[in-house]
């Protein structure tokens, strides 16, 4: 004779019980308006919130239908979002389980949003620091090549960006062309695989620039940083080109360590 299943509720596992609990606390993002279609604002409110911190990895999102419930859109949207989030391994997507926030060390840092996003996540020092690690392997080395390869109309671009920066009438202006100048280079160096890489970091150095740009009081002697690089650039001056970069550099280390705390050990 069959034993008869006791009544009551089903008791919950422990696996359930945290995916439960990950979904109890999940924050709802602020949804952005007036901008950009609805699914990437969508994809922007909950990948900031995941790179933020916000939303830690492990966490297992809402499904579709309280994300549409929640940002008063239709399901179709939340889900064009989610493959947002996916091809950026933000997130993972399974059967029966749900979207999961993929571990940090997973995401594509080097993506345009994911950078700009984490660029605001309060270990924002952290984040310029490891952003001049990465401009210390790559832009001297980018300026030598630009410096024995450049051709004349490349760098009639990075001349005219450089000057662009000492004339800018606005700092959005300034930060602009400082941007084109950096960018402008990575061009000038002719390599294949530098190029595509000035266009992913634009939004970061964007970033880092307005910060060093808005909060120091020695913008001529910044400029007289970026005019050496250009100068020794146009003298095709390989090694100079590669120590001015270096100098320019370091001075926004200084800057970042002088006025940004410290990063936990």
């Amino acid at each position: 004779m069959r034993a008869k299943t006791p009544n009551g509720p089903k008791k919950e596992t422990t696996s359930d019980s945290g995916n439960a609990a990950a979904r109890r606390h999940t924050a709802i993002p602020v949804l952005p308006r007036g901008r950009g279609n609805i699914h990437t604002n969508i994809a922007e409110a909950i990948g900031r919130s995941i790179v933020r911190g916000d939303i830690p990895p492990g966490t297992i999102l809402p499904n579709e239908a309280r994300w549409a419930s929640e940002f008063k859109v239709s399901r179709s949207a939340v889900r064009e979002a989610i493959k947002i989030l996916m091809a950026k391994n933000l997130i993972v997507s399974r059967p029966k389980i749900g979207s999961r926030v993929e571990a940090k060390d997973k995401w594509s840092l080097l993506d345009h949003d994911v950078l700009s996003w984490y660029a605001t996540a309060p270990d924002r020092a952290g984040f310029l620091k490891s952003l001049q690690q990465f401009r210390h392997i790559i832009e001297p080395e980018a300026a030598a090549l630009a410096a024995e390869y450049r051709t004349e109309e490349q760098m009639e671009e990075i001349t005219a960006a450089c000057h662009g920066m000492a004339t800018a009438p606005t700092l959005s202006d300034r930060t602009q062309a400082d941007v084109r100048f950096h960018l402008a280079i990575l061009k000038a160096s002719n390599n294949e695989l530098l190029v595509p890489m000035g266009v992913i970091i634009n939004s970061a150095l964007d970033n880092l620039f307005v910060f060093i740009t808005r909060e120091a009081n020695d913008l001529r002697f910044a400029q007289d940083l970026h005019n050496n690089i250009e100068r020794n650039i146009r003298l095709r001056k390989v090694e100079g080109a590669r120590k001015a970069v270096r100098k320019l550099l370091q001075h926004s280390d200084d800057f970042i360590g002088e006025h940004l705390p410290r990063r936990p050990r």
